[in-house]
């Protein structure tokens, strides 16, 4: 359900945003690019070593703010961005789109874990008995 509302949202804004595709679909990169990078430096080591957590989350928002600013840098000076209003726009939507996609693929991620763990506990039981 969830996803179908984005997938719909998404098409419509990229429908109405026709004149300016280039900076929706600029939007859209710059903050898959930048929420990517952000959750890739957040939980790289954090669940190893749970003292680093807090730098990690700091270096996880320097890195996005430096992927925005670096994107948009490049977004202008290549005229791909020639609606700010847009691009804005498509940028918050799909940072919260893709941030709320990267937390769903982490929790899914964390459950399989979970659940391989409790079989290998399961299976290390039966042989010991």
């Amino acid at each position: 359900m969830k996803l179908g509302l984005i997938l719909l949202l998404s098409s419509l804004a990229g429908v109405l945003s026709g004149e300016h595709f280039h900076s929706f679909m600029a939007g859209f990169g710059i903050a898959a690019i930048a929420v990517g990078t952000a959750y890739w430096l957040a939980f790289r080591c954090s669940t190893r070593y749970p003292q680093l957590a807090l730098l990690m989350l700091l270096m996880g928002l320097m890195a996005k703010i430096g992927v925005t600013i670096t994107g948009v840098m490049w977004g202008l000076e290549a005229n791909l961005i020639n609606s700010p209003f847009v691009f804005s726009l498509s940028y918050l939507f799909f940072s919260i789109v893709v941030t709320y996609l990267y937390s769903r693929l982490r929790e899914f991620q964390m459950a399989r874990a979970t659940e391989k763990s409790d079989i290998s506990h399961t299976i290390i039981k039966s042989k010991t008995a």
